[in-house]
Parts: structure tokens; sequence; C-alpha cells
């Protein structure tokens, strides 16, 4: 049996990294990419396809790798994926996909699908290719949001013949790709050349546009076929504590939008950020990392991920946190901060050291605040990434739409929601979740608008 070790994809060193919003990973080249292929055992019956939220046919795009036929892989991953060179940089694979490849570390570790994957996708949007020939059914849709769950939906629909309207708050299409995932991350000209693969198909977007102020929810409904709402979870949450109303507190949503949106990390920029020496990042999810991986960029000269619980429990991708670690992030763990400090800037942030105590109802150890461990640390800056709820602009303009105490909007199996005309999926139904997540939750409304439209004739 094959026990050759996984390949792994080269990348900016650390040093050089910190200092800019270049990509990280390089990714594959062909000769690399085709003896990551050859690793595939090809197994009777794979377990990776299930563990993709969109049933992309994994053996059958690599084996095409593998042959060096990407025209074909890229068909085959675009039979269900609308956005693969998003999904190649951003996707949990290792919790997903991968995570259930035979190979594991007994043999040389998982396939490496999202670099392949990566791969492929980036091959094909170097190739300019012709719009897409399509029967319009007379059937009209309109999507609120263009976020993952958005676009994908759009896509779907177009793509089945539907006149489609993208309906977008900000000034440039994307949602979560654009305005919370870092350059560094996620290039924004490859979501620019998605997004613009979307319009080939005839998806109309149109920009600052704010459904339920600019144009109601009951007008949608009514000139549309079908409404599908992707808003995402935009909302940020605070924790509540003293002195989070002071200059120099963000929220992770505000900051990242700042930077990745509207380019405050350029020079030129019109909407500049204030540029924080040391930093304070509380919370440890992929939008933490993310915020702290960005005020360094920034020009921070000391940034702190400030977590109460342990590394363990981080429920950020392990390849961010060591990309975290690797450029100098340091992490203060089972630390929880009680006040920030100042009178009105940021001084400083109070922080209690904690312990693992009980259980709570998800299983994990409660964290416990130790008696007598209150500490100050001093910064300048604190950014809040402690998770996000849905905006509450859509459900309080319409009453008809029911949702959950915490905000996100209620749906049946089919992404329906209360108004039957309505569909929604993402983060605006699960809060913050994954952008695979809210893609496969884009193209199972986008299924169920199809086949109810056809049961109806």
């Amino acid at each position: 049996m094959d026990m050759s070790s996984r390949n792994k994809m080269s990348e900016q060193d650390p040093v050089q990294r910190a200092k800019n919003f270049e990509e990280v990973a390089l990714g594959f080249d062909l000769e690399t990419a085709i003896a990551e292929a050859k690793r595939c055992l090809n197994c009777k019956l794979p377990k990776c396809r299930a563990g993709c939220p969109v049933a992309i046919d994994i053996p059958a795009f690599i084996q095409c790798v593998k042959d060096g036929d990407l025209d074909k892989a890229d068909k085959i991953i675009k039979e269900t994926n609308n956005l693969p060179a998003v999904c190649g940089r951003v996707c949990p694979q290792e919790e997903q996909c991968e995570k259930l490849c035979i190979r594991q570390e007994k043999l040389g570790g998982p396939v490496a699908i999202g670099a392949l994957e990566r791969f492929v996708a980036d091959y094909a949007l170097k190739k300019e290719k012709k719009a897409q020939e399509i029967n319009k059914n007379g059937l009209k849709a309109a999507i609120i949001g263009s976020g993952p769950a958005g676009l994908t939906c759009a896509a779907d629909l177009a793509a089945a013949g539907y006149e489609v309207t993208v309906y977008e708050a900000f000034h440039k299409a994307g949602g979560v790709l654009v305005y919370g995932i870092p350059e560094f991350r996620l290039p924004k000209a490859m979501v620019a050349k998605e997004i613009e693969g979307l319009e080939k198909l005839g998806v109309k977007i149109l920009l600052n546009t704010i459904i339920g102020k600019t144009i109601m929810l009951e007008e949608l409904i009514e000139e549309n076929d079908a409404v599908f709402i992707g808003t995402g979870a935009g909302l940020p949450t605070f924790q509540g504590i003293k002195g989070e109303n002071l200059n120099g507190v963000y929220s992770a949503n505000e900051y990242l939008t700042r930077v990745n949106l509207m380019g405050a990390y350029k020079k030129e920029s019109f909407t500049p950020i204030a540029i924080g020496k040391k930093v304070v990042v509380v919370g440890a999810g992929n939008v933490a990392m993310d915020s702290a991986r960005t005020a360094l960029r920034m020009g921070a000269e000391e940034v702190h991920v400030v977590y109460r619980r342990s590394k363990a429990e981080m429920p950020a991708r392990h390849e961010e946190i060591v990309h975290a670690e690797q450029e100098g992030i340091i992490f203060d763990l089972l630390t929880n901060p009680v006040e920030i400090l100042g009178d009105k800037r940021v001084e400083g942030v109070r922080c209690v050291k904690m312990t693992h105590g009980e259980p709570d109802s998800s299983g994990r150890r409660r964290p416990v605040e130790l008696s007598g461990s209150e500490f100050e640390m001093s910064c300048d800056q604190v950014i809040m990434a402690i998770g996000t709820s849905p905006n509450p602009l859509i459900k309080n303009s319409c009453k008809a739409l029911e949702v959950t105490k915490r905000g996100t909007i209620i749906v049946n199996e089919q992404n329906q929601t209360s108004i039957p005309e309505v569909y929604a999926g993402g983060d605006a139904v699960t809060g913050a979740a994954t952008v695979i997540l809210a893609m496969g939750a884009g193209k199972n409304a986008a299924s169920a608008i199809i086949e109810k439209h056809k049961s109806n004739n």
C-alpha cells in the first residue's frame, strides 16, 4: 500500500508575510498536484464525498487531476460547487471531507482534497469562458444578500432558467467573503472573478440596496416567484463589561469590514483605521485569528489573543492557529477580560485567570474563575471577536417571518420559511457557521424552489 506523505503547499515566510496582505498559502504547482492526486487510493466505498456539504464527486475530480485533465476536473467540481476557488481556501476540510479520508496519519495523512480543489479552481479562473446559453423559464427570483448562501442559490436558479436579481446592502458583492475574510487568506480579486462567472449566467446584482429599508420584503414577494434570504449574521456580540464604549474598542465585524471591504490597510484609503501598538483580541474562533493577524499587518507591535478556555477548545481551524503562532501572535489562554480600562481611550484590560469546572450542557468543561487571580494587561486597542447574530432589520420589517429567540430565521428541511414563497439559509438561519455550510443551504433552497415550480406546472 502507498505510504507516501501528504504534499504541503508552499507558504510565505512568517516574518515577511506578517508585514503584508498577500496570500499566505501559495498553492500547488502542476507536478505537486498530480503527485498529491496519485495518493488517492481509489477506495471502493469512498467516505470523503459524504463529508462534503455540497457533495462534490471528490474521487472523480481527483482522478482527472491524476490524468492531467484539469478541464474535466473543473467541470465535475462545478456540478455541485459554484465557488470552488473560495472553498478550496476557507473550507474546514480537516473536519469534513479530509476527516473521512481512509489514509489519515497511519498512511501519511489524508489526501489534500482542499488544496487540489483550489488548484483546479485557480486553473479554471485563468481561462476565459464563454457565457452559458440558458433557456429561460419565465420565473423570477430575488436573492437578499450576496454572501456564499445567496450567490450559490442565485447561480443554481439562474442555471435552471430563472431571472435572478441579487440585492446587496454594501457597495461590493460577496458578503462575508469580501468584508469578513482577510486578503491574505482569500484574495478579493478571486472572489470578484467567481462573481463575474455568476453574472455571465445572467444574475443581476443590485448594490447599496437594503431590504427592509430601501425595498420591503413584501414588495419582493409580490414581484417574484421566489425569494431567498441569505443575509448572514453581521450583528456583533459584546461581553457587556465596563469600558466597551471606549475609543479603541472595535467589534471584529467592524474592524475587519473597515480593513477588508474599505481598504483601510492601503496608504491611499479614504477610510483609515487607528493602528494599535498593543492589541488585545478577545475570542479564539477563525474571526479572532483573522482579527489578530490583520492587526499585526496593520502595524501593531504586539498582539494578544485572550480566550477563557484552553488551546484544545479553541474553535478556530488548526491551520489558522498555527499560522498565527508562526507570525508571533501571543495566546493568553484560560484568561477572561472583566473590564476594559481607560478614561476616554483604551489603556488596558483587567482579566482573571480561569480553570476547568464541571461539563456544561454541550459536554465541554465550564470555565470557572480562579479566586484572587485578577491582573491587568496594558493595551491601546481591543477587538471583540466573540460571535455575531443575524441583523434584525428584515424580521422587524415583516412580522409574518418567524424567527427564534436568537433572531435566526426558522426554516423547514427545504429551507422554506413561515412565508411559503420565501426561503432562507446560511448564517441567517444557523447563526455564525462556515462558508461551505451556507453554500449547502443555498443549494438546498434552490433545489426546493425548482421542484416546487415543476410540480405546480
